[in-house]
């Protein structure tokens, strides 16, 4: 599968820098709060200790590491779409 999608975005450069503008955005909505709301997490988990789990803070806490795992993804989509499109405008055109 990955071998298709590789293809493809070797092929279509305009479908590639859509993907890579996709990802850029969704890396950035997903991680905008994420830094505060896992900060304010773990102080929770500090000030008031194992008291919180009940209240869905462990909950919250894994959920928060799932989004930036997520988020991650995204930027990691972004990176490959950025090399796939830099990598083809330096190569040298084919003077036939």
């Amino acid at each position: 599968m990955w071998v298709r999608v590789r293809r493809t975005l070797y092929q279509h450069r305009w479908l590639t820098f859509f993907v890579m503008g996709l990802s850029f955005l969704l890396f950035g909505l997903l991680s905008l709060n994420l830094i505060y709301l896992l900060k304010s997490n773990i102080e929770l988990f500090l000030d008031h200790g194992v008291m919180v789990v009940d209240d869905g803070a462990l909950q919250q806490l894994l959920e928060l590491l799932g989004y930036g795992y997520f988020s991650l993804a995204f930027f990691l989509l972004f990176k490959v779409c950025e090399h796939i499109l830099v990598t083809g405008l330096a190569e040298a055109p084919d003077d036939d």
